[in-house]
């Protein structure tokens, strides 16, 4: 009788029949599945998504950092674009009425000047020996930010020789879209930041709302009036300014970082001993570093405002992260 050898089973063939074992190992009840992450291992149930756990060691691995909710002064606030500009009445043109020609200049560009100042001498074309001559003074302190003379120069009436600048005071001129024109009212406070210190805020009132509407972009121009001792706003500078709507002097907040926003939802991780709850929140005003919490959370709450995104990883997988043995 010939031996009939039965075919080996082909590797496609067991590839299919290894998966298809894994999937129901999968399925068995009470199967738990092991992924390592940050140094542990995540255990993910199939049940409903619960606190995160984590160990010392996990907590250093994800640099965890957390931050209570407390009151602090917050504000609702209207954000516009704008660039700073001089004062109308805090700026002169320096002239002369006579022809004649530069005999003497005293002040350069730049130059800080003093009321009454000497600035040019003008020599008269008028006939005389010597000749009479004008001096030019400076009608108000200020910056002499533009020179339009040099030695020699011939002068005519009306000619302009400088031109001086009060930088103490200017204006960071603003653009408000038409539905947010009832929000803007004179003597409002805001706050302007500039590209050039963008660490610093400086402070300012509205103190006019133009008659006017742009017919083309649909806005009206906003001036807020701010003080500038050190002269670090010049004009021109692109102004970023935060007219305050409404002022709280004791809003619940919690620091920006600390929030993740995910399918339409705002939520943070609140720490309960060695878990870490998801709570979703609701929030009213915002700044640069704080947002206010008006539903969510209590005074006190610890909030996970570093390595928050590593714990919202675990939560999705619905289970807890296991110390590393």
């Amino acid at each position: 009788m010939r031996n009939v050898s039965k075919p080996c089973m082909s590797s496609r063939r067991l590839r299919q029949l290894c998966g298809l074992l894994f999937l129901a190992l999968l399925a068995a009840p009470g199967a738990l599945p092991l992924v390592f992450a940050h140094g542990g291992e995540i255990e993910i149930g199939g049940g409903a998504r619960g606190p995160v756990q984590l160990s010392l060691a996990q907590q250093k691995a994800i640099a965890l950092q957390l931050a209570p909710a407390s009151f602090r002064p917050l504000s609702t606030e209207l954000n516009l674009n704008g660039e700073v500009q001089l004062l109308p009445d805090r700026q002169a043109d320096v002239s002369l009425r006579i022809s004649g020609q530069i005999k003497g200049l005293y002040a350069n560009l730049g130059d800080r000047v003093g009321v009454g100042q000497r600035l040019a001498l003008v020599q008269s074309r008028l006939v005389g020996d010597p000749p009479p001559s004008v001096t030019i003074n400076a009608p108000m302190s200020g910056v002499i930010d533009a020179r339009n003379a040099v030695l020699g120069q011939a002068v005519e009436p009306n000619t302009v020789l400088f031109h001086i600048s009060d930088r103490s005071q200017v204006l960071v001129v603003a653009r408000v879209y038409e539905e947010d024109i009832g929000k803007i009212k004179l003597g409002q406070e805001a706050r302007v930041r500039v590209l050039s210190y963008p660490k610093q805020a400086f402070t300012g009132k509205v103190t006019l709302v133009d008659p006017n509407l742009d017919p083309l972009n649909r806005t009206v121009k906003v001036w807020i009036q701010l003080a500038n001792p050190q002269g670090l706003l010049k004009p021109n500078m692109f102004a970023r300014a935060s007219v305050i709507l409404r002022a709280n002097e004791a809003a619940l907040t919690i620091p920006n970082s600390a929030i993740i926003e995910a399918n339409g939802e705002k939520f943070v991780f609140v720490r309960n001993g060695q878990e870490y709850n998801r709570v979703e929140i609701n929030i009213g005003a915002k700044d640069d570093e704080y947002s206010e919490i008006t539903d969510g959370l209590v005074p006190g709450d610890e909030v996970v405002t570093q390595g928050n995104r590593q714990i919202y990883t675990m939560w999705l997988t619905g289970g807890q992260m296991k110390a590393e043995e």
